[in-house]
């Protein structure tokens, strides 16, 4: 006899009808997923927010009356003042620019999906963000350490406050460890190439040594970072700003 899978609660966020039916459809056709609601619009949502505590609310980013990543920020803040902390935010797009992806992490979102990417990728996106884990494109990824390196933009309403933003810390229980067992040079080196979208391999080319060491550098990396894969390893080091 299986294990029964827990059953993942969802919100859906989407002004766009044919969309959300579409999302509503095909994650209610695996039995782990029930939608246990829908808004059109950033305030009808964040009332539902409040009211159903989902645990993972989809979230677009082009709603009508307020951009999902202001959503996801005054959401955030509730949730901080409320201490009603287990809804996790997946931000939903097409815009995959710099400026956008970076400021949805500032904003507190905790995983980014883009809308050209496979519904199977949403489903297993859905379940990493509820399990605790950003879930993100490598490449994405790679572009948000691009724009981290040269400062963090403006709001695009002039107020340069934004520019001191930082991505969101690690939660408490990973900078324990980091602070027991902080990253080497090294692993800082081969953590960097991570992000940059080098395989193991390429990785061992530019630092001139063996995949065998290159491999036990990363499986120290993933352990330090309480990181289940590199993707996750690299958006870790992202909202924690290991990588200057």
């Amino acid at each position: 006899m299986g294990v029964k899978m827990c059953e993942i609660s969802i919100l859906l966020i989407e002004d766009h009808d044919l969309t959300r039916m579409g999302l509503r459809a095909t994650l209610e056709s695996y039995s782990n997923f029930k939608v246990i609601g829908e808004a059109t619009n950033a305030h009808q949502g964040f009332k539902l927010l409040e009211r159903t505590n989902p645990d993972v609310a989809v979230i677009d980013i082009e709603l009508p009356d307020m951009d999902g990543i202001e959503l996801t920020r005054n959401f955030k803040r509730y949730q901080t003042e409320t201490g009603q902390t287990n809804t996790k935010v997946l931000i939903l797009t097409m815009d995959d620019t710099e400026d956008t992806i970076l400021a949805a992490f500032a904003a507190g979102a905790d995983s980014y999906y883009l809308k050209k990417t496979s519904i199977n990728k949403l489903t297993e996106a859905i379940e990493a963000t509820y399990n605790g884990s950003s879930w993100i494109d490598p490449a994405i990824a790679n572009v948000v350490l691009r724009k981290m390196r040269q400062g963090i933009p403006d709001d695009g309403n002039g107020n340069d406050k934004t520019k001191t933003v930082k991505i969101e810390a690690l939660d408490a229980e990973y900078e324990e460890v980091l602070e027991t067992y902080p990253l080497t040079k090294r692993e800082l080196e081969i953590l960097e190439l991570i992000v940059s979208g080098c395989n193991n391999g390429q990785i061992a080319e530019k630092l001139s040594i063996t995949v065998g060491t290159v491999k036990t550098h990363v499986r120290n990396i993933l352990n330090k970072l309480c990181a289940d894969d590199r993707t996750q390893a690299a958006v870790r080091a992202l909202r924690s700003g290991l990588i200057p």
